[in-house]
């Protein structure tokens, strides 16, 4: 009886043993006494963001994930079923979108998912974009591919006033080769907000230039947001300056440091302030074969040749063949710089898009009254002050 009994014992002791191992290596025993291993877990699909969130940024990372398993296929489709682009990871186990979605709008996951247990499960969800107040778009005031002059600075004109032009700024980047310095600023608003970057001092001929503003799904304050990105890649083109000092009676362009022309002219007659030529580094902005000019009550469309726009005060530099007797020796005009017809001509296949003309010698500046672009007649730090996040 003692033997038997102490038998019975490591029996019951060895039972206990091969449960405690068997627990501690995640097999069961069921009632016949057999191990089983545990049931694999079930894929388990993770969306960001969530199924049902509201008020989804359209840019912000939209995702879906497998765990356990992955994807059969997968897809995330707007409300005309139209799928967006998006990447699949090489061992499909999560699916990221890649665009920008659209405002206001409901996308939802399509696909299956399969798992290590071998079962698919669906994957579906939804989600709502927000829809913006309003949208703000802009305008930049050089082509894609554009060459331009040594002063020419970027602008982007927005559509409308921009409340947190901080935020915008900071979306906004500038890259240059060679390194430039420069600053945006921030200008009195003209039919909406205005950015203008530039360079300290001229660009250095040859610079190339890129512009970088992810401003699509911005939230520009006071409800309104970015309507779309902008880019832009220009090229600064050769130095020319002109020099042009009113008491002289003469205008030089200078090109590489070379004065390729030095010929007479006539500035503003400056008895009124109308007609004073503005002292200050002025702009080339657009040149015209034919151009009718008004000053109103003076003469209103007059017929001029060979216009090259230096500020929009209405300041030009063109032929005006009624002031050739006085060219070199008298200032007349109304405020344009005159010239001959054969020199404007000269003068006009030169002039390019970002150009300076620097003026001398007159009794009034070039200021913000002047027109749009009047970048060069601010200082540079007082240029940088102007800037959101100075």
């Amino acid at each position: 009886m003692h033997e038997l009994g102490s038998r019975t014992s490591r029996s019951l002791i060895a039972a206990a043993l091969i449960a405690f191992l068997l627990l501690l290596t995640g097999c069961t025993v069921s009632e016949t006494g057999t191990a089983t291993a545990p049931p694999e877990p079930a894929v388990d699909v993770t969306l960001n963001p969530s199924s049902g969130a509201e008020d989804v940024n359209p840019v912000s990372p939209i995702s879906a994930a497998a765990t356990q398993g992955t994807f059969t296929d997968i897809s995330l489709v707007n409300a005309e079923g139209r799928a967006v682009q998006g990447v699949l990871s090489p061992d499909r186990t999560t699916f990221t979108v890649g665009e920008a979605l659209g405002y206001g709008a409901t996308y939802t996951w399509k696909g299956t998912a399969l798992g290590t247990d071998g079962k698919s499960v669906a994957v579906d969800g939804s989600f709502t974009t927000l829809e913006p107040d309003e949208t703000i778009g802009a305008t930049l005031n050089i082509g894609d591919g554009q060459e331009v002059g040594i002063a020419a600075p970027i602008i982007v004109q927005f559509h409308e006033s921009v409340e947190d032009k901080a935020a915008v700024e900071k979306a906004m980047t500038v890259t240059t080769n060679p390194p430039t310095p420069g600053s945006w600023a921030w200008l009195p608003d003209d039919n909406g907000s205005r950015a203008h970057w530039r360079p300290q001092n001229y660009w250095a001929p040859g610079t190339t230039v890129g512009l970088d503003a992810k401003l699509y799904g911005l939230d520009f304050g006071d409800g309104a947001y970015g309507a779309e990105d902008l880019s832009l890649n220009f090229t600064v083109g050769r130095s020319q300056i002109v020099i042009a000092n009113a008491p002289s009676h003469r205008m030089q362009v200078v090109r590489g440091g070379e004065t390729i022309m030095d010929i007479p002219v006539s500035y503003g007659e400056g008895n009124e302030a109308r007609n004073v030529t503005r002292s200050g580094i002025h702009m080339v902005t657009e040149k015209h074969e034919d151009f009718l000019m008004s000053n109103p009550p003076f003469y209103e469309n007059v017929r001029e040749r060979w216009a090259v726009r230096i500020s929009n005060n209405g300041e030009f530099i063109h032929a005006n063949p009624e002031t050739i007797g006085v060219q070199g020796s008298s200032n007349v005009t109304n405020g344009c710089i005159n010239l001959s017809l054969e020199d404007a001509q000269q003068y006009f296949g030169t002039a390019m898009y970002g150009d300076p003309v620097e003026v001398t010698g007159t009794s009034i500046d070039l200021s913000a009254a002047d027109g749009d672009i009047y970048d060069w007649a601010v200082d540079w730090p007082e240029w940088q002050s102007l800037s959101a996040l100075a």
